[in-house]
Formats: C-alpha cells, structure tokens, sequence
C-alpha cells in the first residue's frame, strides 16, 4: 500500500474508530481524539479530571478498539516499584525467575498516578522514554506498542505527590475532561442505568499500530510550520529574547526542545486524520494546548492574579 493510500485508509478508519469509541464514551470528543493521537505518535497521555468523568473507561475501550492489552495499576502510597516492574522469585528448582509486573502490557493504566511517591514514579520513566525496564541487573524490552495512560484527580491534594517537571515532559499530551454536557448526561445516565451492554469492535490490531506510527513519522512538513513550531516554544521562555510581556511576568519555567517535537509529530497526526497529506500551521495551533499546558510554570503573581496556563499560551498563538 502506498503513503497516500495508507492515509486515505487512516481517514477512513479513523472516522469508523471515533464511532465504535463513541458507542460507550458520550461526549468528551476532545479527550478521546487527542488520547489517539498520542498513540498515533507512539506519545503517552495524562488524564486530568474529576471522579467519575470515564477516564478509566476511556482507557478500556481505546485499548479493545485498537486491539491492544490493557492493564491498570492503582498508584497508592504504599505501591512498590516492583508492583509496576515484576520481581526476581526463586522457583522450585531454587533458580530466580522474573516474574512479569504489569508494565509488560500494550496499554498500561496508571490511576491517580500522583498518589504514589517519586520512587515508584520513577519506575515508570525508563518504561516510557526506552520502552523497556532495568530489573536486579537484567534488561527487558517491552512489546509494542507501549503506551501509559495516566489519570490524575486535580481536587483532592492531600496526601499526593505532584509529578516531578522531568516525569512530566515524558507525556505528550496533559488531556482535560470537562464535565458533560445536560443532554450527553442525560445519554450517559440512559445507557448506564439500563441492562443493554453495547457490543464494540476492534478496529485496529498491535501490527497496525506500528504501521500508523512509521506512517506518521514519513509525512513532510513545511520548514515554516516547523519553524512556528519552535518560535512558540521559545516564546514561552521567560528568559528569551522572544518572550512576550505576558510569559516574562507570568511564567517561572518555559518548555524544552521535546514540546517541539512533540508539536510537529502531533501536527502530523492531526494532519492525516483531518485529510491532509502535510501539516500547516492551524494543525501545530490545534494540538499547542495539551502540549503546552504540563510544560510550563506559573509563577505566585499568575496565581494571584487569576491568570491560566490556557490564557497564556492562547496569548502565545
């Protein structure tokens, strides 16, 4: 198959995914094309949102659409990195075995992910940036695709443990759910409330994915949208030459050279579901927000004042 059939059938097989994903998941269309974009781009996603928004049901039913395994770890305070990892037992024959954690899955849940302390967070960076674990000296490749999908509650902040910047910048996108809609709850409460289960099928498979990934990674782009790319990301330098007022004032940390990349293979992604065979610069404006938001630092006077990361990078844009 060629690139340009490739993409034709990606946009075809995108517009069959958002309808199979929308049998379970009403509303929160945003959400659900920004996650499959992540996993188009081979990207790991954080979820942000209230109880009870479908975070983890999202996971699930993105997870049987594409044909991949899931697996859901719920970070607590006392979680181990070994939980996440496996561990060396010794077997029967008095030989250590390496038993498999749970990271060893395509789809991996990590549920309220800032509930667990730095070293059990830590486990997850080699996983995410090398897709593979270090375990009692020995080395193991993960099988792709690889995704983490973690879920963060941003009302209760007692008693958690905020993501350190460095494990942040490892997901491409920060994903906000909002509350529903009075006509998507009413939907909601109808389908939840009743004994009919809706029946989904897989789309995609593990093969598949990997293709739509090298596809991705083929598609041209402009030197001037990468170029607008990069000016965004410097711009939001407090230090830079070309910071606005707004960031100078507003911003303690800017975003590092991996929001770039990120912009243009999100881009690319947004491009090629939208049916366009190269990126422009309103793809590079429509995925800055979930790039961005987790990637810069709002200092005490944007606090005070009321002043959002949304409003600064809408400013930047």
């Amino acid at each position: 198959m060629s690139d340009v059939a490739a993409v034709k059938d990606l946009i075809h097989k995108y517009k069959v995914l958002q309808d199979e994903i929308g049998k379970v998941i009403i509303g929160q269309k945003e959400a659900v094309n920004f996650t499959l974009l992540s996993i188009f781009c081979g990207g790991h996603s954080l979820l942000i949102g209230v109880p009870g928004l479908a975070k983890t049901l999202l996971v699930n039913t993105i997870s049987d659409v594409l044909g991949l395994n899931f697996k859901r770890i719920q970070f607590t305070p006392d979680l181990m990195p070994s939980d996440i990892l496996g561990s060396e037992i010794l077997d029967q024959n008095r030989q250590f075995t390496f038993v498999k954690g749970p990271i060893f899955s395509n789809i991996v849940l990590a549920d309220e992910i800032n509930r667990t302390p730095p070293k059990t967070q830590a486990a997850l960076l080699e996983a995410m940036q090398e897709k593979s674990v270090t375990v009692a000296g020995n080395h193991y490749k993960l099988a792709l695709p690889f995704f983490v999908l973690a879920t963060q509650n941003p009302i209760e902040q007692e008693g958690t443990y905020p993501l350190p910047e460095a494990q942040l910048d490892r997901f491409m996108f920060s994903i906000n759910l909002e509350y529903p809609s009075f006509r998507e709850e009413v939907a909601v409460v109808k389908n939840t409330t009743s004994s009919i289960k809706q029946k989904i099928q897989s789309v995609y498979n593990g093969e598949e994915i990997i293709a739509i990934q090298q596809l991705i990674r083929k598609i041209p782009v402009a030197d001037n949208v990468i170029e607008y790319a990069v000016r965004i990301v410097g711009k939001t330098r407090p230090k830079s030459e070309e910071a606005t007022e707004m960031v100078k004032s507003y911003l303690d940390w800017g975003a590092g050279p991996r929001a770039s990349q990120n912009l243009i293979l999100a881009a690319k992604a947004h491009a090629a579901v939208n049916g366009k065979y190269s990126p422009d610069i309103e793809d590079v404006q429509a995925v800055a927000v979930p790039i961005l938001s987790h990637r810069i630092v709002k200092n005490y006077k944007a606090e005070a004042e009321g002043i959002t990361i949304a409003n600064i990078i809408a400013s930047l844009l």
